[in-house]
């Protein structure tokens, strides 16, 4: 680690950097209450919220790239409009559960979520559950979980919102939300739009181009300046919510979520064919859908959901053989129904208990095959499978808070995925307030937990494994925590925790003798490490707000298992494409309508191999990220405007998230927003753009 990364680091840590970001363009400071009392429901848990600022801060973000800016996990991302996917703690992406509205959307294939298809103007709420909290949601988060959740806005009246956003490579986005509320309705309407050839420039390090002189003679080389190619994508979301409030304690609800994306891959920077002898393409339609039912008293509550979710996803690849013919050589379909439903319910019979149960239930079926395989005789396809498999969880938990410096709490979850059962997962935590001047908390649990293989795992052909054993393992953390300020002029927090998990029957995919690959439960893994986070909100001047916040992570996550020949030199090496370390800052200055946000990112050398070597294609180099926008709000009388100028990769950086992958130098972005005026409504909102 050079000395400028050093230095960088350490102003980010004193500089203090989940935000009391401002959620206006200009306010004072809220009032900060010191007292030991906190919701039972976060009892020992180490959460991370991402607020609405940062949710809403950019109509063309998806939520790897809030992921990547407002978190300590690691975002490896393909670029923009292709797959992102997040891991928590040094484990891998499978080992991370989502759920949308109580639903878990992983996919039963591959077992991870690509965030690149998820808009983060389609989250109204979002928080990560580290480790062990994660046991408090679902089962299977080794390293974590990411909760998103929507809600309408509960304003009387319509409303709409448009926002229009021109970008560098002839990327366009737009996002219109309609709203009608009343006493007991609310409705809302979101869509969202983008499209790019995504075509940017780069600078070909994987490839090199000879100089010659008048004889013909070698006399230099360079790297050449290449477009991306065969990067285009159009991606259409649609998100239907309805509410229905009886205000006698009884909510039921509907989100409906459509998605219509076409996206082609982009070549490798390895690749020296022409663009035109090649189509890579990937589409995707999916539908997810939830119907809630929320019923509260005074000491209970009771909610009732139920759940669907459709994918159907194409990848083809054709390329020209000759004379301008295009040959099919993969012809990949997949179809995914899944069917959900969930019940839980909460007591509190006294301030001191509060006790909780949950079950849900995941059925699934699906369909992969490759059109261009021959079919057997019974019609089958000798690559691919046809399964279902259901997956029951059910947890109950106790949490106890005896006086208000003190919490713990229990949770007993049970898990089955087809016929087999996981052994019961435990969770313990407790909290407590060490000082009350500073609400200075420490915090502490430890859990064991399953992840059970995915269908691609058991039951993909060629090279599937019915035999694999599920991952399992055991996560310790410990903590500490604090929160201050002064009334209207500042508030400040951090925290800052370790982490240590072990995990055993790894599942990775190897070659065979036969000529595919196949999964096997081949490694321990032990990760540890050091989670920091920290934020701070400032007055200086009357009408002046300046946000604050940042995170770092280090994160050694190494292999611990047997060798599986003489020759293997993965054992006690960091797991490929995990970064030790990672940090992330961001900072806005408000006043007067006018706003400056800066967003800084940092990861450290990712290896592309599991033995570490240090080869030209062996390991990624680490690169800092920087990108700066600039807004101003104008409320005018028939409506507000919102214009923003955002400036990425604000220092033109040459880098790779992946390995012969590569990414957009500088690039400029211009959105306005429209908000018009129809008549004020009984309860104001939070703009969102």
């Amino acid at each position: 680690m050079n000395r400028k990364t050093v230095i960088t680091l350490i102003l980010c840590a004193t500089w203090g950097m989940v935000p009391v970001m401002a959620q206006s363009r200009s306010r004072l400071l809220d009032e900060v209450t010191v007292t030991g009392r906190r919701p039972m429901k976060d009892i020992g848990v180490t959460k991370t919220v991402l607020d609405s600022a940062m949710l809403k801060e950019n109509v063309a973000n998806s939520m790897a790239d809030i992921l990547a800016f407002n978190s300590s996990i690691f975002v490896k991302s393909y670029g923009r409009a292709t797959l992102s996917t997040v891991a928590f703690r040094g484990t891998s992406p499978s080992h991370t559960q989502v759920t949308w509205n109580g639903m878990r959307i992983n996919s039963p294939m591959l077992g991870m979520t690509d965030f690149s298809t998820i808009p983060s103007y389609f989250v109204d709420n979002a928080s990560l559950l580290h480790g062990s909290s994660s046991v408090n949601e679902a089962g299977g988060g080794l390293g974590g979980l990411v909760r998103l959740t929507t809600e309408t806005d509960d304003s009387e009246g319509f409303k709409l919102q448009y926002v229009q956003g021109i970008g560098s490579f002839r990327t366009f986005d737009e996002f219109l939300r309609l709203n009608y509320g009343t006493e007991h309705w609310h409705i809302s309407t979101r869509v969202s739009y983008s499209s790019s050839p995504n075509d940017y420039k780069y600078i070909n390090h994987d490839k090199k181009e000879n100089i010659y002189d008048g004889n013909h003679n070698i006399i230099g080389q360079y790297h050449p300046t290449e477009r991306n190619r065969s990067g285009a994508f159009k991606d259409f979301h649609l998100l239907q919510e309805v509410y229905y409030n009886t205000l006698r304690g009884d909510r039921l609800g509907l989100n409906a979520w459509y998605i219509n994306s076409n996206r082609e891959l982009p070549m490798l920077t390895t690749d020296y064919g022409d663009e035109a002898d090649f189509e890579n393409r990937q589409r995707e339609q999916t539908f997810r859908g939830v119907v809630s039912w929320d019923h509260i008293r005074s000491r209970w509550k009771t909610t009732l959901r139920g759940g669907y979710i459709h994918t159907w996803m194409a990848y083809d690849y054709r390329r020209d053989v000759g004379n301008g013919t295009m040959a099919s050589m993969t012809r990949s379909r997949s179809r995914v129904n899944t069917f959900y439903g969930q019940g839980e319910g909460e007591y509190s019979p006294s301030g001191k208990w509060l006790f909780s149960a949950n079950i849900s239930l995941h059925q699934h079926f699906v369909r992969s095959h490759d059109k261009n395989i021959i079919m057997t005789d019974g019609g089958d396809a000798i690559v691919g499978y046809d399964k279902g498999r259901v997956e029951l969880s059910g947890s109950a938990s106790a949490k106890w808070q005896p006086s208000e410096r003190i919490g713990m709490s229990v949770v007993l979850r049970q898990e089955m995925y087809g016929t087999k059962w996981a052994p019961i997962i435990p969770a313990f935590f407790i909290d407590g307030v060490i000082s009350r001047y500073g609400n200075i908390t420490a915090r502490a649990s430890i859990s064991r937990n399953h992840h059970f293989p995915t269908l691609n795992d058991l039951y993909f052909l060629p090279g599937g494994n019915p035999s694999l054993k599920s991952e399992s393992g055991f996560n310790y953390d410990c903590g500490i925590s604090f929160r201050t300020g002064k009334p209207g002029t500042f508030s400040i927090g951090g925290s800052a925790t370790w982490f240590d998990s072990y995990i055993d029957d790894w599942i990775i995919w190897l070659p065979t003798t036969k000529g595919f690959f196949s999964p096997r439960n081949v490694k321990k893994v032990h990760a540890y490490g050091i989670e920091i986070k920290a934020d701070m909100a400032l007055q200086p001047f009357k009408g002046w707000i300046l946000d604050l916040n940042g995170s770092y992570s280090w994160t050694p996550s190494i292999n611990r298992g047997e060798k599986m020949s003489p020759a293997d030199k993965s054992i006690g090496k960091q797991l490929p494409y995990v970064p030790e370390n990672s940090a992330s800052v961001t900072g806005r200055l408000s006043w007067r309508g006018w706003s400056f946000l800066y967003k800084w990112c940092w990861y450290s050398r990712r290896y592309t191999m599991s033995s570490n070597d240090v080869t030209i294609s062996g390991y990624l180099p680490p690169y800092f990220m920087n990108n700066i926008s600039l807004e101003k709000g104008m409320s005018l009388k028939p409506m507000d405007i919102s214009l923003k100028l955002a400036v990425n990769n604000l220092f033109n950086e040459d880098y790779l998230s992946v390995l012969a992958h590569p990414m957009p130098g500088i690039n400029f972005e211009f959105f306005i927003g429209i908000t018009p005026k129809f008549y004020h409504s009984k309860k104001s909102s939070e703009p969102i753009y």
